[in-house]
């Protein structure tokens, strides 16, 4: 009994052991003994055990082909050829499709000489296996050793009528090349080509580009042998076969070089640039690559530039097509066809850009591609030529302005006015007509965009026509329909009081100033105030001028509008002007004492006291001074957004004499520095006692 059950330290696998054994060779049987065979009676006797030996390994498995073999060659060995002949028959019986035992049995007749036998052989193995193309290479070659040239090509012809593949068919143009047929062989290429082209339907694209490499061999077959013109007329075969729909680079490739070698170097560039046409961009990069040496080696600058349009171009075919609404590719296409192609092309990809209208009515998405149209109609209108063919967006026109207007009109009809319009499309549009000398139909698209889509710039741009025009009533009713439209735009009013102001019309200015001022809602309403007051002080209107500072006076109490009203009375240029300064300085000031913001009212005595520098007397200067705030540091308590305390900040805060809720913090204050000063100085005595008592002498 084993009484430690523990695993060994050193594990040995199955493996391992069968790896010693292996090595150490220990299931090595040893060699049979040699026999001698010494008399013809030993001879027979060998010859039937061996025959019952391969006899009954038959019997006992009549399908293992390998032991009909070994009995055949066994017998060929001994040179008894009719036995073995007898059992390749019995065993093409049991499995007459085994490749191995018809070539077997054909190398047996052939390796004895019996060619008679051999080509009976081979004709009954091509009738019983036709596909199987060993037995047709075997036997054609055969005859060509045997130098039965005719024969050999009467096998190939019998082969060619099972539509072999397309290695057979060269093997058959490799055959009449060797004894220098060459019409046979060019024969026969072109009876492969046509079976090719009946064997592949047109409708399986994968399967047409089988083709291709056997219209080049056929090709370079006639140029190898110097006929050129059939060379050439190969490959012209061969375009017009495949057509446009089942275009390959490779053939056009192969075609240019052959040129190329012809030094027909105008025909080269021709191929290429038709193929790089019609070609798919992602199938063309080695058809590029090979046009591009081509102009490096033989083009000039012009064709070498033209090369690197091409490449920008099928970038730019492969952006919009990866994303048609990618309006920056359309741009940068479009920009290189302008300056490289013909007004046609250039028109064709301006259709294909304005084609891709954004899916989504929000101007956020249109406002690049309004710019597609725009571009367009200044194409139409500086570059493009007359003549035009029809397109798939517009018709033709006599002439380019009648195309541009055609452009203008198509995308005013496109965009989606009752969402959003773009003031910039109609104003150009008639910018164009007026360049056109049409101001009937420049006021007909202005009126019709202001009744569609009413916007400030379309008001703006119409005013600024009829102003260059000169017609002041149609300015006064467009600046009535704009305010009418946007009574809350200042800029507006205060335009239009310009306008009657330089018109010579007082009266009416002021009427609409004082429209305007009376609004209940203004988008700068400190602006138009402005206005209004420097046109009254142009006219030196004063006292109006001050009415108008009360009035606003009465509206906000901001300390920017009693600095201007001071400034004005003290330009007004009147004796009483400082004194009426003053009071203004003084009202302000009491009436800014309750404003909370602080800086203001700093901003309104500092103003003061500049004034009293200027144009004051000792007296005024001294009373500002005593006006003026102490600048003093404070400290506040912060909180954070959750109300949690966040510690504390500094400021500066200004204490006002006049206040008089202040005085007393003041008279702290003074104390609070009167004693601070004291402590100062009996510390500097007792750290320096020497230093007082000499002061104290001197």
């Amino acid at each position: 009994q084993v009484k430690n059950k523990a695993p060994a330290e050193v594990q040995i696998t199955a493996e391992q052991l069968l790896r010693e054994a292996k090595e150490r060779e220990l299931e090595l049987l040893p060699p049979p003994p040699q026999q001698k065979i010494t008399d013809v009676e030993e001879l027979n006797d060998y010859k039937l055990r061996k025959r019952k030996t391969f006899e009954d390994n038959i019997r006992k498995n009549r399908t293992v082909i390998s032991n009909w073999i070994k009995y055949a060659q066994w017998e060929e060995s001994l040179k008894e050829i009719q036995r073995a002949r007898s059992i390749y028959e019995r065993a093409l019986d049991v499995d007459y499709r085994n490749v191995t035992l018809w070539l077997k049995y054909a190398e047996m007749e052939m390796k004895n000489r019996q060619v008679n036998h051999a080509r009976n052989i081979w004709d009954r193995a091509i009738t019983t296996l036709p596909r199987v193309n060993q037995f047709w290479y075997k036997y054609t070659y055969m005859e060509e050793m045997l130098g039965n040239v005719a024969g050999s090509r009467q096998v190939f012809e019998r082969w060619m009528e099972w539509q072999p593949e397309e290695q057979a068919w060269h093997s058959y143009i490799n055959f009449e090349l060797r004894y220098k047929e060459v019409d046979r062989a060019r024969t026969i290429y072109e009876r492969y080509i046509l079976f090719s082209a009946l064997q592949h339907l047109p409708d399986c694209r994968p399967a047409f580009f089988i083709l291709f490499p056997n219209w080049i061999k056929y090709a370079r077959f006639e140029e190898k042998h110097s006929y050129f013109a059939h060379a050439r007329k190969v490959y012209e075969r061969a375009v017009e076969f495949f057509g446009e729909e089942h275009m390959d680079e490779h053939l056009y490739v192969a075609f240019a070089k052959f040129e190329e070698n012809q030094k027909e170097f105008e025909r080269v560039r021709v191929i290429y640039k038709y193929a790089l046409d019609r070609i798919p961009k992602q199938d063309a990069q080695n058809l590029f690559k090979n046009y591009t040496i081509f102009e490096k080696k033989f083009g000039d600058r012009r064709g070498i530039e033209d090369i690197i349009v091409s490449k920008r171009r099928f970038q730019y075919e492969e952006e919009v097509k990866a994303n048609p609404h990618n309006y920056d590719a359309w741009f940068d296409y479009l920009r290189l066809v302008e300056s490289d192609a013909d007004a046609e092309t250039v028109r064709e990809v301006y259709e294909r850009a304005i084609a891709n209208v954004p899916p989504i009515q929000e101007k956020r998405h249109w406002k690049r591609y309004i710019y597609l149209w725009i571009n367009y109609a200044l194409y139409e209108e500086l570059e493009a030529k007359a003549s035009s063919k029809s397109s798939a967006f517009f018709l033709s026109f006599p002439t380019d302005p009648e195309r541009t207007r055609q452009v203008y009109q198509a995308c005013v009809e496109l965009l989606p006015h009752k969402k959003f319009t773009f003031a910039k499309i109609w104003l150009l549009y008639a910018q164009f007509e007026i360049r056109q000398k049409n101001l009937p139909l420049a006021r007909r698209a202005l009126g019709t965009s202001i009744g569609k889509c009413p916007k400030n710039k379309l008001f703006k741009g119409y005013i600024e026509l009829e102003l260059q025009l000169r017609e002041f009533d149609r300015c006064r009713k467009l600046y009535e329909k704009f305010l009418e439209f946007a009574p809350e735009n200042c800029t507006s009013w205060i335009k239009f009081a310009e306008l009657e102001t330089i018109l010579g019309d007082i009266d009416r200015a002021r009427a609409i100033y004082e429209l305007a001022i009376g609004q209940p809602r203004l988008d700068m309403p400190e602006v138009l105030w402005k206005s209004y007051i420097d046109f009254e002080i142009e006219q030196e209107e004063y006292e109006k001028t001050r009415n108008l500072y009360r009035r606003l006076l009465q509206r906000t109490q901001h300390v920017k509008v009693w600095i201007s009203f001071a400034q004005f009375e003290l330009s007004a240029g009147r004796e009483e002007s400082l004194s009426r300064c003053r009071q203004i300085y003084e009202e302000a000031n009491k009436a800014m004492r309750n404003c909370e913001e602080k800086e203001e009212r700093v901003m309104l005595l500092e103003s003061w006291r500049s004034f009293e520098e200027e144009f004051g007397t000792e007296t005024t200067k001294e009373r500002i001074d005593k006006l003026m705030p102490e600048k003093i540091k404070k400290r506040r308590k912060l909180q954070a957004e959750d109300g949690s305390d966040a510690g504390w900040e500094e400021y500066y805060d200004y204490i006002f004499p006049e206040d008089t809720a202040n005085q007393p913090n003041l008279k702290l204050l003074a104390m609070a520095k009167l004693w601070k000063k004291q402590q100062q100085e009996s510390e500097a005595a007792e750290v320096d006692p020497d230093k007082d008592i000499d002061e104290s002498q001197s």
